[in-house]
């Protein structure tokens, strides 16, 4: 089997994995453009000055279609949910760490196309990549046949937080810190960069530690800021709830 017939057979594992079969696959091989491969390829065709077009403007779309498409599930599913839990359990769903699961899960990195550099350096396994380009796949889900589709690949996907006996997700650490800080000391809690790596795409790359009255509390890390902070409000109230369990 060539090349072709290979990359052929991918993507149609991965439609069938998606659900959707693309009127114009093109769109489909757009969104796993990588801009590290973009770049190279329109280094390599500057003769013929035809530059390859990376998949982040699709991401951008995607994103913004994902939101509007899971808050309208979210909306009819949970008649009863007041806009609190709708707004958490929105967020829970379009999160990076959610469409990470998601594009592992179809397998996204295999068909991927990276720069030479960023695949020897394992691209194909690293969280932002996956997360964008599942946003980037959405986009041109979109673009091929509208929302119905997008809508459709939503309530399957996600049919587990969906459904009618799914429990409110829980409120965002950093939330619950601060109204329990405030409560407790009459102050909100503050964080502080420790540290960053540096490393785009690094999981750990920030370091932050969460501060009150001038005592630090506990320390976080993740791939952004606000994931290191949440982590380290999580291990402030994990702390607190020590506390108090030895002082009863």
């Amino acid at each position: 089997m060539t090349d072709v017939e290979e990359r052929a057979d991918a993507l149609d594992r991965l439609q069938a994995a998606l659900g959707y079969r693309f009127e114009d696959r093109g769109r489909l091989e757009h969104a796993l453009k990588h801009s590290s491969y973009a770049h190279e390829s329109s280094i390599s065709s500057e003769v013929t000055r035809t530059p390859v077009e990376d998949n982040e403007r699709l991401e951008f779309l995607g994103d913004a279609v994902l939101a509007l498409v899971v808050a309208h599930s979210l909306y009819r599913a949970k008649p009863d949910w007041q806009e609190g839990d709708l707004t958490r359990a929105l967020h829970a769903l379009v999160e990076g760490r959610s469409l990470e699961k998601l594009a592992r899960s179809l397998e996204i990195g295999s068909v991927l196309q990276l720069g030479r550099t960023e695949r020897h350096s394992g691209g194909q396994e690293k969280a932002s990549i996956l997360e964008n380009t599942m946003e980037a796949i959405i986009g041109a889900i979109f673009l091929d046949g509208g929302l119905e589709p997008v809508q459709a690949f939503v309530e399957r996907v996600f049919a587990e937080a969906l459904a009618a006996d799914a429990v409110p997700v829980g409120r965002d650490p950093k939330t619950e810190l601060q109204e329990r800080a405030m409560a407790r000391i009459g102050e909100f809690p503050a964080y502080r960069l420790v540290e960053d790596s540096q490393v785009e795409g690094d999981e750990n790359r920030f370091t932050v530690e969460v501060v009150l009255q001038g005592q630090a509390l506990a320390q976080g890390v993740g791939r952004t800021k606000r994931a290191g902070e949440r982590e380290a409000a999580a291990g402030a109230l994990a702390r607190w709830g020590a506390e108090e369990s030895m002082e009863d």
